[in-house]
C-alpha cells in the first residue's frame, strides 16, 4: 500500500499577503483580541477582589487557583463556555452571571487529557444560574463522546433561587446533570470529585455518583442546609455537622477520603488520575513525532482581511494549522469551492474540510467565474464523500467554515441541490467519528448546518473574533423582508418621499439588528458556540482536541492507515 503523498502547503507570509494588507489585517485582529482578552479577564475575576479575600480568609483557594494547581506544570487549561451568559442580567442579582458560575474545559493531568467542571466560588458561591446546567452537561457530553475522565471541583450553594424556574425544570434542567453522571458511570467513563466547600441540594448530588469523592475539612454535602432544618439553630448545628466529612466519609459512605485542605485535595485528585490508563495517542502516531507548522500560527492574524466580503487563501490558513505545513489534498480537480484532505496535527491523522472563498472558474461555462464561500453541486458531493471516508477510516474531521450558504436559482434547483445537500447532512448526522467545527468567519444559512455546525453535534464548535453566525447577512435579510417594496434591482420602488424614507429606515434598522445578532459574543452567551478563541490559539486548541480524540483506545473504530478507504477511492478516481 502506497504511503500518502504529503505536499508542502502555503508560503512565507511576506509573499502570501502584501505588506500593507498584513499591517491592516493584524491591526484589526489586535483590536478584536483586546476585546476578547478583556472579557475573558472579567470572567476570570468573578465578582472581584472582595470575594477573593473572602475565599482566602476562609482558608480556601479560588476556583481558578484550584484548576491551575490541578493541571500538569507547563501545560495550559483550555476553557470552553467562558462567555456563557455574557452581558445578561437576571432578576434578583445586581451582579452578572459570569461564565454561568462554572468553569469548564480541558486540561492535562498526569499526562492524561481530562474534562474539568468546577463551580466558580467567586460568582454567587458557585450557584447554578440559567444555562449553568446546560454548560455542565455540554462538558459531560464531550467527555462521554471521547471517553475522557471527568474531574469535578465542587463548591456550590445550589440553584440561584430567584431564577429557579429557568434552571430547575425542563429537559436540560439541573436534574439532567445527574442523569449525565449516571450515563457516564454506565459507560465506564471515570468520574472523580473533589468537594471543597458548601454542596447544597443539587450541588450535593453532583459528586455522589463519581468513582472517587474526596472531601476537605471545610466541605459538606447536604440535601438541605442547617438553615432549613427544624431545631438546628436551637441545637447549635451547622451544615458541616450535618453533612461534613465526619458524616460522609466515616458514617454514610457517600465519600471516600478526607483531607485537610484544598492543596491536599488537589494532590489526591491528581493521584487518582495517575491510576487510570495512560493515553493511547502515542500508539496512534505510528512512530511520527508531533511537528510544528512550517509557518507560524501567529501569522493567521495577518491572513484575514477585516471586511468579510474580501477574500483570502484558505490554503495559507491550513498551512499554519497542520504539522510541518504538510497536506494531502483529495479530489483537487472537482468542487474547487471547497478544499478537503488529510494531514497530521500533533502527529495524529485528521481530515480537513474547508471553504475556499476565492473566485473560481465555472466548471461548465468557459470564461465564467463563480464566487467562493458558496456550496455548489460538485463541492457538496465532494464534502459528503470525504465525510463518509473519514467516518469509515476513523479520522477525526475538522471543518473550517467560511460559508455564505448554498447556490440558489433555477439552475441550482434543476441540478438537485436539495438532494445533494440532504446527502451531506445525512453523512454528518450519522457520522460516529469525532468532528470539530471552526467558524473562521461567515457561518450562514443551511451551509452552516451542512458543514457540521453545532446542531450536527460536533465534539466542539469553536468561533473566532471574526465569526458571523446567522441565517443570512443583515443587508440580505433586509432585502428579503422588504422584497415586496423593491424592484428587480432591489431598489425601493416608490416615488412617495415619505414612504421611501420609512422603507429606508426599516431596512436600515433590520440590517443593524441582524448585524448585532451576528456578534460572536451573542452566540457564546447563548451557548450557540462553545468558545471564542484567538486565531493564534487555534492550533493549540486543535492539537489538544485531536489528541483527545485518540486518547481512549477501544472507544471507536480507528483503522490502520494501510487499509484506509481513502487509498482505494483515490486509485479508482485516478483511472482514465
Amino acid at each position: 500500500m502506497a504511503r500518502l503523498d504529503l505536499q508542502r502547503l502555503g508560503s512565507d507570509i511576506g509573499s502570501a499577503v502584501g505588506t500593507a494588507d498584513r499591517e491592516r489585517n493584524a491591526a484589526h485582529i489586535d483590536r478584536l483580541n483586546a476585546t476578547l482578552d478583556a472579557r475573558r479577564e472579567a470572567v476570570r475575576e468573578g465578582w472581584g477582589e472582595k470575594y477573593v479575600e473572602r475565599v482566602h480568609g476562609a482558608g480556601k483557594c479560588t476556583t481558578w487557583e484550584r484548576v491551575e494547581a490541578l493541571i500538569d506544570a507547563g501545560t495550559s487549561f483550555l476553557p470552553i463556555g467562558s462567555l456563557v451568559n455574557w452581558d445578561r442580567a437576571f432578576e434578583g442579582s445586581r451582579r452578572p452571571s459570569l461564565g454561568a458560575g462554572v468553569v469548564t474545559g480541558f486540561g492535562t493531568v498526569q499526562g492524561r487529557r481530562v474534562v474539568v467542571i468546577a463551580n466558580d466560588n467567586l460568582v454567587a458561591s458557585g450557584s447554578w444560574w440559567p444555562q449553568t446546567p446546560e454548560k455542565i452537561q455540554r462538558a459531560q457530553k464531550i467527555a462521554m463522546r471521547l471517553g475522557l475522565p471527568v474531574l469535578y471541583l465542587v463548591e456550590s450553594s445550589g440553584l440561584f433561587l430567584p431564577e429557579q424556574s429557568n434552571s430547575f425544570p425542563g429537559a436540560t434542567g439541573a436534574g439532567h446533570i445527574f442523569k449525565m453522571n449516571s450515563l457516564l458511570s454506565d459507560a465506564g467513563v471515570p468520574q472523580i470529585a473533589g468537594v471543597f466547600g458548601a454542596c447544597i441540594a443539587g450541588g450535593g448530588y453532583m459528586p455522589i455518583i463519581s468513582d472517587r469523592v474526596v472531601m476537605t475539612e471545610k466541605a459538606y454535602m447536604v440535601i438541605a442546609g442547617a438553615a432549613l432544618i427544624k431545631g438546628a439553630k436551637s441545637a447549635n448545628l451547622t451544615s458541616l455537622d450535618i453533612g461534613g466529612p465526619e458524616v460522609h466519609v466515616h458514617q454514610s459512605g457517600c465519600a471516600d477520603r478526607r483531607v485537610p485542605d484544598d492543596a491536599t485535595c488537589i494532590a489526591a485528585l491528581r493521584e487518582e488520575v495517575g491510576r487510570l490508563a495512560t493515553s493511547a495517542s502515542d500508539f496512534y502516531r505510528h512512530g511520527e513525532a508531533p511537528l510544528a507548522p512550517r509557518f507560524a500560527p501567529e501569522e493567521l492574524s495577518e491572513v484575514f482581511p477585516p471586511d468579510h466580503r474580501e477574500t483570502y487563501d484558505i490554503r495559507q490558513v491550513i498551512a499554519r494549522l497542520v504539522d510541518g505545513s504538510l497536506f494531502h489534498e483529495v479530489f483537487p480537480a472537482s468542487g474547487q469551492e471547497v478544499v478537503v484532505g488529510v494531514a497530521r496535527i500533533g502527529g495524529l491523522w485528521v481530515g480537513i474540510a474547508a471553504n475556499d472563498v476565492t473566485l473560481r472558474p465555472h466548471p461548465e461555462k468557459e470564461g465564467v467565474k463563480r464566487p467562493g464561500g458558496i456550496l455548489y453541486r460538485e463541492g457538496i458531493a465532494k464534502l459528503a464523500t470525504f465525510s463518509r471516508i473519514c467516518n469509515d477510516d476513523g479520522l477525526p474531521l475538522i471543518w473550517l467554515q467560511d460559508i455564505a450558504g448554498f447556490d440558489i436559482g433555477r439552475e441550482a434547483e434543476a441540478q438537485g441541490l436539495l438532494g445533494y445537500g440532504s446527502s451531506l447532512i445525512y453523512s454528518n448526522s450519522t457520522n460516529e467519528t469525532p468532528m470539530i467545527t471552526v467558524l473562521l468567519r461567515r457561518a450562514s444559512g443551511a451551509g452552516y448546518y451542512a458543514m457540521a455546525g453545532l446542531p450536527y453535534d460536533p465534539i466542539v464548535q469553536l468561533s473566532t473574533p471574526l465569526s458571523r453566525l446567522s441565517v443570512m447577512e443583515g443587508r440580505t435579510l433586509a432585502i428579503a423582508t422588504y422584497s415586496t417594496k423593491l424592484d428587480d434591482d432591489f431598489q425601493i420602488a416608490t416615488d412617495d418621499p415619505a414612504e421611501r424614507a420609512a422603507i429606508e429606515q426599516g431596512m436600515s434598522e433590520t440590517a443593524t439588528r441582524i448585524e448585532k445578532d451576528m456578534d460572536p459574543y451573542v452566540a457564546a452567551a447563548n451557548m450557540d458556540t462553545d468558545e471564542i478563541v484567538r486565531l493564534d490559539e487555534l492550533r493549540g486548541y486543535l492539537e489538544a482536541l485531536v489528541d483527545m480524540c485518540y486518547q481512549a483506545p477501544g472507544r471507536r473504530r480507528i483503522r490502520n492507515p494501510r487499509i484506509w478507504t481513502l487509498h482505494d477511492l483515490e486509485v479508482l478516481c485516478s483511472k482514465p
